[in-house]
């Protein structure tokens, strides 16, 4: 697997990650605090808004949309592992093909699927830790979602037991 596709199974496995964490607050019966539900929606948003563009399509959301848990694991399931899909089939051609797109504030841009690719994984855990840190400031106990963290449980999962 090449860094891109770990990356992108990485992304998978933290959104995952927090929406389980999403649902135990929710099954004590506390609301999540809307503010870390604001920003997960964006990290979902985000990757629904990259796969238009690099598909050429319409995205069905727009960036700060805001979705209840229920809408979360909807986009979840609609965007995580299809944007993986596009790291792992994408050939070079495919990743250094230009997208030419405007953002939310009317600015246009040019960027390469590559790096495209690569943002929106760095983003969602940028703002992945927004949502630990609201979780924290409002009582509850964050799930860690980092990068060597899932590492270290992909190891575990592959390493033979003695």
């Amino acid at each position: 697997m090449n860094t891109l596709e770990k990356l992108g199974a990485f992304n998978v496995w933290a959104n995952t990650t927090v929406l389980q964490r999403l649902d135990e607050i929710t099954a004590t019966g506390a609301p999540i605090p809307a503010v870390a539900l604001r920003l997960f929606s964006h990290v979902l948003n985000a990757q629904a808004i990259w796969i238009a563009r690099i598909s050429g399509t319409t995205s069905p959301v727009k960036v700060w949309q805001e979705h209840d848990l229920a809408g979360c694991h909807a986009l979840h399931e609609q965007t995580s592992e299809p944007l993986h899909q596009l790291m792992v089939q994408a050939d070079e051609t495919e990743l250094q093909r230009l997208i030419s797109y405007t953002n939310s504030l009317g600015a246009s841009y040019e960027s390469l699927v590559h790096d495209i690719l690569t943002h929106a994984v760095v983003h969602a855990s940028y703002h992945r830790a927004q949502v630990a840190t609201r979780l924290r400031e409002h009582g509850f106990e964050p799930v860690n979602s980092d990068f060597i963290t899932y590492c270290r449980e992909l190891s575990a999962a592959t390493t033979p037991s003695l």
